[in-house]
């Protein structure tokens, strides 16, 4: 039903139906989706919970992931995806957007705007993709009073903390860094760029009992492994942060090359989404229902 009926929308907080999802059996599986429709095709597909990146979402503006967007900016994707969705959504916060009031500020626009969870990371700016080189990492406690402020700030949103220390610090530094954060308030830890199955076992037995996200993204430096071989490892959760747009942008090529080359889109159609499918994605008949029904409801 359209997302415009109260009674259809979900009644408890963003923050506690992640944290529902989490607590589930199994790996909690987040795939990234960069705007409203590709969150009704993750839905459809059977996915309780969604990913936000800040890689996916800035490229789809045409702009680098070097943490230059703003707050607002990131707060629209996150109404579009939610209310389209329903799902509960882990956001990208990149470095907080500034120190611990800007921390803070971030976590209750994101919370507003519907954001089940957020991850916050101990890269200095201008912040890198955490599979490139040379990232520049802020101070540990640094880091850890922005993961103070965070949670302070909350009502419900879970916190996940970031470190991209394996690179530069290796394992011990990334450790010591993860457990400075989860005493500082946060939920979980997000190991960045670990670069072998090795890595993500000491990862796990190292942080007994800290829950553990790991990031499955395509062309970087982590081996490729299934949702299934990350629970085999004791990962508790998964995201596929820029899968979703890396297909649309082939996609979208292929189809300018074709308009370019042909004068018609013709060559594409076998590819395309149909009228028909567009519109259950997006539920146009439902909203069409209940705008009848409301206008035949109201009687002079």
């Amino acid at each position: 039903m359209p997302y415009l009926i109260a009674s259809d929308l979900p009644r408890a907080a963003a923050g506690e139906r992640f944290r529902a999802a989490l607590s589930r059996p199994g790996i909690l599986r987040l795939p990234g989706v960069h705007n409203g429709q590709a969150a009704l095709q993750a839905k459809a597909a059977g996915f309780d919970a969604l990913y936000l990146s800040g890689a996916a979402m800035t490229a789809s503006m045409g702009l680098p992931d070097l943490g230059i967007i703003t707050v607002d900016e990131v707060a629209f994707f996150i109404r579009q995806i939610a209310r389209a969705s329903g799902l509960p959504l882990l956001v990208d916060g990149d470095t907080g957007y500034g120190e611990a009031l800007n921390v803070m500020h971030m976590v209750r626009s994101f919370e507003e705007a519907g954001a089940g969870a957020v991850h916050l990371e101990d890269q200095l700016l201008p912040k890198k993709c955490g599979h490139l080189n040379d990232k520049k990492l802020a101070g540990a406690r640094d880091m850890a009073a922005k993961v103070a402020a965070a949670a302070r700030a909350r009502r419900d949103l879970v916190i996940i903390a970031r470190t991209d220390a394996a690179a530069s610090e290796g394992i011990d530094g990334a450790v010591a860094r993860a457990k400075l954060y989860v005493e500082a308030g946060a939920d979980a830890i997000f190991p960045e760029a670990l670069t072998s199955v090795e890595m993500f076992r000491e990862v796990r037995a190292r942080l007994p009992g800290v829950k553990l996200l790991a990031n499955m993204t395509e062309f970087g430096r982590t081996p490729a492994l299934t949702a299934q071989e990350f629970q085999d490892l004791g990962y508790d959760m998964v995201i596929w942060p820029v899968s979703s747009l890396r297909v649309a942008n082939k996609a979208q090529a292929k189809l300018y090359a074709a308009l370019a080359r042909d004068g018609a889109s013709t060559a594409m159609i076998p590819e395309m989404q149909t009228r028909t499918e567009l519109y259950d994605i997006i539920g146009l008949n439902a909203f069409e229902a209940l705008d009848e029904s409301i206008a035949l409801s109201v009687a002079p």
